[in-house]
């Protein structure tokens, strides 16, 4: 396909949800090797009431084969709550919209779970005040300087990361780390569609990202890419798991 071809492929792709699927034969992420799918399961199997944050469509969650009792998803974009709720129906989850940096609208020893996959931000002092006494909290997250390579092809040199503090924040809220685990996982593109559509789904790999305004960035990336028959980048993942004090 050419570039104008894979550029317009991109451009038409929805973005709502966190379903990538569409990248299979364009585009592989390594897995880190703790298998976040698989502790997520085993969790939400031994939980009374569980809670999962920044939930995007559900895709993750609703894989489990073993739902609580009480199953709540929470979500900010409305078109991802859409997708959540009908992916997570067969399992009786309820998703509740809510508001980028609020609190969240439930009181306080609620849940015995509460987790996320991949969050902007935690809301630390939130999660402690939903957590019943000894609940625990998981989340796999997305370390900075995840896929610098990309965003350096886009904007140029950038400055050193700089590291979310996440034991210390989930220390001041008052929960206990029992688990903490970092990896560099590889991630391959292999034409430029798989690129842009990247950009405009994961956006804050590159915040200002439109099509149109990198394209000369993205047509020097798509010469590289037919040249070597890839581009490489890596990203950091990390597993926290933390427990509220009985």
């Amino acid at each position: 396909m050419t570039f104008e071809d894979l550029l317009a492929e991109a451009e038409a792709e929805p973005v709502e949800g966190w379903d990538f699927s569409w990248f299979d034969g364009r585009a592989t992420e390594e897995r880190p090797s703790w298998g976040y799918a698989r502790l997520l399961a085993d969790r939400m199997s031994q939980a009374r009431a569980g809670l999962d944050l920044q939930t995007g469509g559900g895709e993750v969650l609703a894989e489990i084969p073993s739902p609580p009792s009480t199953l709540v998803a929470a979500e900010t974009w409305p078109p991802n709550a859409a997708i959540a709720a009908a992916n997570l129906r067969h399992l009786g989850g309820r998703v509740v919209l809510v508001t980028e940096g609020g609190g969240l609208p439930f009181a306080g020893g609620t849940f015995d779970l509460v987790t996320s996959r991949h969050p902007t931000a935690l809301p630390w002092p939130e999660i402690a005040r939903v957590l019943a006494p000894g609940g625990t909290f998981l989340a796999q997250c997305v370390g900075h300087g995840s896929n610098r390579e990309l965003s350096e092809a886009m904007m140029g040199s950038l400055p050193p990361a700089r590291e979310r503090a996440t034991a210390e924040a989930s220390a001041a809220a008052g929960l206990t780390v029992v688990d903490a685990r970092e990896e560099w996982t590889r991630v391959e593109f292999f034409d430029i569609g798989a690129v842009a559509y990247f950009l405009r789904k994961v956006f804050w790999t590159v915040p200002d990202f439109t099509i149109a305004r990198y394209r000369a960035r993205l047509a020097a990336l798509d010469q590289r890419i037919r040249a070597e028959g890839w581009f490489v980048a890596h990203s950091r993942r990390y597993l926290i798991e933390a427990r509220k004090p009985a």
